[in-house]
């Protein structure tokens, strides 16, 4: 019966006699199999006896078999089938069950993924499943390893600002480094694209009263405010709830922001008082009211170190209205927060500042940000626009860790990871222990409450991942690391076996197994690498994605390239 329809799908094409690569390749499509053309060459060039560039039917029907019928899917599929030529009903559904972990499976849901993916009519009448509609439901997003549920919004939209985490980014219009590359509308496009939700403006007086947008005080180059806004306007809602907030300075109380509801406010600037921290060199000149700072409406606070002093800064008064919920505040200690800080201020923490309250003082840092938005930023010595690791911010519970979104990387890997989750929305709620404030969380020490989760993972095989650059042809000395980001209890790494000149169809078959005590913080990277003794293991692709979004089974593991983008249909079999 199989070779019945496979011939009735193929015949027409060999009618004027063998068929070339291009062909073979889009034949392959019209199969509803997914190649990547650098491995249909390679074996294309194997099957092609006479070495004429054209090949026969029967040359064709054993490129087919090499690229379909892969030993490790046969094998589960001759579990189930009692004649290894077809699945019953009922067999699909003991294998969905069994294996997939879809508990609530019956005849009538197999017989729609049936009437789905099988090709054959007569087959698929009877109701029952060939191999070939095995394999394309294998193939399918069904059996993808991030669980199809966490791809919409399915959690709680209706609590405070500072209960989720969110998408964030640094000095969005900079699209290279940081203090002469080009400031682009591409950066706001593409970053809100990815889903991000905090976007960052720096907003200066430009020529004929017109603002602009570009990081102050160094070379990078200007846009114009007006079409930054009408980028946003644009992209900023192919996913949410249409609403801006605006965080900067604000003027007075938001009862006279209310009050002034309504009025006129062109052209209107008024000064505010701004707090800032000064070194110790800079902190005795501005207590002297040196020449360049004769302390007009200066006053140093020092309550040991860090010194912080006031300077009066303009700020327009219909700008300063936008601000509601997010006014600017500077950072000055945990302490004078919870004595002083009100709901709507919400401050940003350069990252080694944060880091070192992180060591020191972490769970007061959790108690902090159970209360405000914290934003945590990239140091200024980062020039070149490299980022940090957004997994120790995230650990104390920070909203808002900005990273430089054009950088490609580990760091933006596990950013575009975590924001998978709740439907790419660019909001996670924060797990319970990082809103009860009278949690006893500190990501420095192993939970008293923990309900650890037991991780199995077996990597099975790999299918047509990209070959090495070093390769003239397909091949690959593949390997796979498996990195597992958490609290730092939870950060681990294994590695399977090389295995040598094969990006086609490496197997493995080694099992993993990660003991989780927060699971709700952990992120896994499966990340697919050539080796290279000499200069270093080379990058094939990655794929990340928060552990508790992971689906138990027979999975596929997609695979994405250091720039992001999509390697379908390069990707990692395995059973979780």
């Amino acid at each position: 019966m199989e070779n019945k329809w496979f011939l009735s799908m193929i015949l027409d094409e060999f009618r004027s006699g063998k068929i070339n690569l291009e062909k073979t390749h889009k034949l392959l499509e019209k199969l509803d199999i997914q190649c990547s053309y650098v491995h249909v060459k390679s074996i294309f060039k194997d099957n092609d006896r006479l070495k004429q560039g054209k090949i026969t039917i029967e040359e064709f029907r054993s490129i087919y078999r090499i690229i379909t019928h892969r030993e490790e899917i046969v094998e589960i599929f001759n579990t189930y089938s009692g004649n290894r030529k077809l699945l019953f009903e009922n067999n699909l559904v003991q294998f969905l069950i069994q294996e997939q972990y879809i508990l609530d499976m019956n005849k009538t849901i197999a017989f729609e993924i049936i009437k789905k993916y099988e090709p054959i009519e007569e087959v698929k009448k009877a109701h029952q499943m060939s191999f070939e509609g095995f394999i394309r439901y294998m193939g399918s997003s069904e059996c993808l390893i991030f669980k199809p549920d966490c791809g919409r919004v399915y959690q709680d939209m209706s609590h405070p600002l500072n209960d989720y985490f969110i998408s964030s980014s640094h000095n969005t219009y900079l699209i290279s480094d940081q203090l002469l590359g080009p400031s682009d509308l591409w950066g706001y496009v593409s970053a809100l694209v990815k889903g991000c939700r905090c976007l960052e403006i720096d907003c200066w007086d430009g020529s004929q009263n017109e603002p602009i947008v570009y990081h102050g005080y160094t070379l990078t180059s200007k846009l114009l405010f007006k079409t930054v806004i009408q980028a946003i306007h644009k992209y900023a809602f192919l996913a949410l709830k249409y609403k801006i907030l605006v965080k900067n300075k604000k003027i007075g109380t938001l009862k006279e922001t209310h009050d002034r509801k309504g009025s006129n406010k062109h052209g209107q600037v008024e000064e505010c008082e701004e707090i800032y921290q000064v070194d110790e060199t800079e902190g005795s000149e501005a207590l002297a009211g040196s020449e360049n700072n004769p302390g007009r409406g200066t006053e140093i606070i020092t309550a040991g170190l860090p010194l912080f002093t006031k300077r009066k800064v303009k700020v327009a008064m219909a700008l300063s209205d936008l601000v509601i919920y997010t006014k600017a505040e500077k950072f000055r200690s945990f302490q004078h927060s919870r004595q002083y800080q009100q709901f709507n201020e919400s401050s940003s923490i350069g990252e080694t500042e944060a880091r070192k309250l992180l060591k020191l003082r972490a769970h007061e840092f959790v108690l902090h940000t159970m209360r405000f938005i914290t934003r945590i930023y990239p140091k200024a010595t980062r020039t070149d626009s490299s980022n940090f690791n957004p997994q120790e911010f995230w650990n104390i519970g920070c909203q808002m860790v900005a990273l430089n979104f054009q950088t490609p990387g580990l760091p933006m890997d596990l950013q575009n990871g975590k924001f998978l989750d709740n439907g790419g929305s660019g909001y996670i709620l924060k797990p319970q222990f990082l809103r009860d404030n009278k949690t006893e969380f500190n990501p420095n020490k192993p939970p008293k409450q923990s309900d650890p989760v037991t991780l199995t993972i077996r990597l099975i095989s790999g299918t047509q991942l990209p070959p090495s650059s070093h390769s003239s042809s397909n091949k690959a000395d593949t390997l796979v690391v498996l990195e597992l980001f958490g609290v730092p209890n939870d950060q681990t790494k294994q590695q399977t076996r090389v295995i040598k000149r094969n990006a086609f169809s490496p197997r493995w078959n080694e099992t993993f197994t990660f003991i989780i005590q927060v699971p709700e913080l952990a992120l896994m990277r499966f990340v697919v690498e050539s080796q290279n003794l000499i200069a270093g293991n080379e990058f094939l692709g990655q794929y990340t994605l928060p552990v508790l979004s992971m689906n138990k089974g027979y999975r596929r593991v997609p695979l994405y390239s250091k720039m992001g983008e999509s390697l379908e249909p390069a990707s990692l079999f395995v059973y979780v």
